[in-house]
């Protein structure tokens, strides 16, 4: 946390009220940290690629080290940001960022004369731009530094990776979440409870933006953060429902099978695609073959695939429901003739 955030406006969201303002501030990646630092204390720090998935602290790593490289009237003149909401063509290259490099520093200190341009999201740049920019890098290394930034390292061409210094952030520990994930709730007065703190874990999956925006969101609209209310802001069923759904999946008709799901998303205006999405880690916790929790999921697999082109949710719950019924009859014949083959070894 930054002591900073007591000047900050009170109506931003948190990811940016709470976004760490120093080097010391990052909770995670301490190896990436201290090479970060050791680079910029020695005045080496070469063109960097990020890449990692989102909500993992990249922008606010390379952040960071222009705050720490520069003072807040530097950073004006010497750091440039392009982000998701620029455009990303060859033009950009040619003239924004081509007219930044070609100017020098105003900075006195010669040892902070380096220019940085940090490409957030770099992996939108067209293969033309991308291609247009081997060159720029290169060019202009005598005076410029460049720090790209994506989600998907396929998406950028060999040429620029092989110009940078690769670092992978991957996704965030629950020990590196929780500490601060209680420091704001503190500070915010948020009153959570601990199936809350265990509900927002689950769903970040490792991203920390997305802890707290689920966060804020919940806060604002229920007086107590907990399970339930968490699920009902984001809209994701409960783990206690999508239980009930596999007890039902696992022992119902196909009629009353397909009935009593429809009824309960009706009920509570689930998705079915959210219910697919969160039966997947609950297939994998079934004590059955794992010839049979493949079929599951690839089946589960292909309705989340059917239902994202725009199918017919009651076709494919109708689908889900044939599948599960068919696997239980599959398991139903194997345990029969598994028995018999028992049998046929005792007589022997």
């Amino acid at each position: 946390m930054s002591a900073s955030t007591s000047a900050v406006p009170k109506n931003l969201p948190w990811v940016e009220k709470y976004r760490p303002h120093k080097m010391d501030d990052l909770v995670s990646h301490t190896e990436i940290i201290k090479t970060l630092t050791n680079l910029m204390n020695e005045n080496r720090l070469p063109h960097l690629l990020f890449y990692g998935p989102p909500g993992t602290g990249k922008t606010s790593t390379i952040l960071a080290c222009a705050r720490t490289m520069y003072t807040p009237r530097q950073y004006k003149s010497v750091v440039l940001e392009l982000n998701a909401s620029d455009d990303r063509g060859i033009d950009v290259v040619r003239e924004q960022i081509i007219n930044f490099a070609q100017s020098k520093s105003l900075v006195a200190d010669v040892s902070k004369c380096i220019k940085l341009v940090i490409l957030d999201e770099a992996d939108a740049m067209t293969k033309d731009a991308q291609n247009a920019l081997r060159r720029v890098v290169e060019k202009y290394s005598d005076n410029v530094r460049f720090c790209m930034i994506c989600n998907y390292l396929s998406k950028i061409i060999p040429a620029i990776q092989s110009r940078c210094t690769r670092f992978r952030f991957a996704p965030l520990k629950t020990e590196q979440i929780v500490p601060r994930l209680l420091e704001i709730a503190q500070t915010e007065n948020v009153n959570m409870t601990e199936d809350g703190k265990k509900a927002l874990l689950a769903l970040s999956e490792g991203d920390m933006r997305r802890v707290l925006n689920i966060l804020q969101s919940t806060a604002m609209a229920f007086p107590v953060v907990n399970e339930e209310n968490i699920y009902t802001c984001v809209g994701q069923p409960l783990p206690s429902v999508v239980k009930t759904i596999l007890h039902t999946l696992l022992n119902e008709t196909v009629e009353d099978g397909i009935e009593k799901i429809s009824t309960l998303c009706s009920e509570r205006c689930y998705a079915l695609q959210d219910i697919i999405t969160s039966l997947h880690k609950f297939v994998l916790l079934l004590d059955i073959p794992a010839k049979f929790t493949c079929i599951l999921i690839d089946a589960l697999a292909e309705m989340e695939e059917r239902l994202a082109h725009g199918c017919s949710d009651q076709i494919q719950l109708g689908g889900l429901v044939a599948t599960f019924i068919h696997v239980r009859d599959a398991l139903h014949k194997e345990k029969q003739r598994n028995a018999g083959d028992d049998e046929v070894m005792e007589v022997n």
